[in-house]
């Protein structure tokens, strides 16, 4: 198996998926670039992901779109509902408000409102996070707002393995699929093997295994969760570290197997604490799992505002390392004294 960065096996899956499938094609701003000049092909996107895939698969299936994300996602839709199977990219999440309506009332309600004899095989990659100094309108996540609706798949991979088997499930998948891939892991090596292979959704990646503290984690959060873990465990503090992969399907059973063994919970999710994954999860886990807890739940989130320019201020609103190992031995102490 070769490294292979965070972004080279989101390409890698794209590029297996169009030779397979001919009904597989990609739709985005700039994602073929330089349209009407010499140099077509040379940008691939915002963050080069896709350069060089229309001199592969042509214009017709690498296709650039005017700035609008409506537009984009309109068409994608009108082309998986008669047997295509299009992967949008919106250049970044943020700008999901121009095409929310092409989304949650269209994408996600087709197979519901036409009793399941109608399929929408698309996929809507999109940048999220923050971390890179964007600013407010650059750096949100907005997971949790993709999975409140019904009927839409939603992917957070935390690593280049599961990136590239998490986007061929996608493309292969009969149902649209929000597949949201952060910026601070684009330059991410792991090994990744070179043929296809898929992960089912609905199924967690137990990262790390513990007995003391259960520690769930989403994307960029997961390796700030395992150095918590590595810290701790010199201290004989046994952390257990989830990555759920997904938030729709979301696999409680793994979080709740977890913590009847833990007894204690923390979260990490980067987003604002107000309806997020961190609240949600706390929820179930209170209303399903209340008899497992020799802790209260902890949950380490953003702050309930925007993501700031300034890099200091940002550095402070972002789950950080420090933060998630106070929580943990908040969680841990808390039984330590019980």
């Amino acid at each position: 198996m070769a490294k292979k960065t965070y972004l080279q096996a989101i390409a890698e899956a794209l590029r297996l998926e169009m030779r397979r499938d001919p009904n597989v094609f990609l739709i985005g701003e700039d994602i073929a670039g330089g349209a009407g000049t010499d140099h077509r092909g040379s940008v691939g996107g915002i963050f080069g992901l896709t350069s060089g895939f229309i001199e592969e698969f042509g214009a017709d299936r690498v296709i650039d779109t005017p700035i609008s994300e409506s537009a984009i996602i309109g068409a994608a839709n009108g082309a998986a509902i008669t047997g295509m199977r299009p992967v949008a990219e919106l250049m970044f999440v943020d700008f999901v408000g121009v095409c929310l309506d092409q989304i949650f009332n269209q994408a996600a309600k087709f197979r519901y409102m036409f009793g399941g004899k109608a399929k929408c095989p698309l996929v809507i990659r999109a940048p999220i996070g923050g971390g890179l100094r964007a600013g407010a309108q650059h750096s949100a996540t907005l997971h949790p707002l993709f999975t409140m609706f019904p009927g839409l798949k939603v992917v957070m991979p935390s690593n280049p393995y599961d990136a590239k088997g998490l986007l061929i499930e996608a493309i292969r998948n009969d149902d649209p699929v929000i597949f949201l891939e952060h910026k601070l892991l684009y330059g991410m090596e792991a090994d990744v093997p070179d043929e296809a292979y898929c992960i089912p959704f609905g199924e967690a990646d137990f990262v790390r295994e513990g007995d003391d503290v259960t520690l769930v984690a989403f994307s960029a959060m997961v390796p700030r969760a395992v150095e918590v873990a590595d810290r701790l465990e010199r201290e004989g503090i046994s952390v257990e570290v989830i990555d759920p992969r997904t938030t729709s399907p979301l696999d409680k059973g793994a979080i709740l197997e977890s913590v009847e063994r833990t007894g204690r919970l923390v979260i990490v999710d980067e987003s604002p604490p107000r309806c997020s994954m961190a609240s949600d999860i706390a929820g179930i886990v209170a209303q399903e799992g209340f008899a497992f807890l020799k802790a209260p739940i902890e949950a380490v989130t953003c702050p309930h505002t925007s993501s700031p320019f300034s890099p200091s201020l940002e550095d402070a609103y972002m789950p950080s390392v420090e933060r998630i190992e106070a929580a943990v031995r908040k969680a841990h102490a808390y039984r330590a004294a019980a």
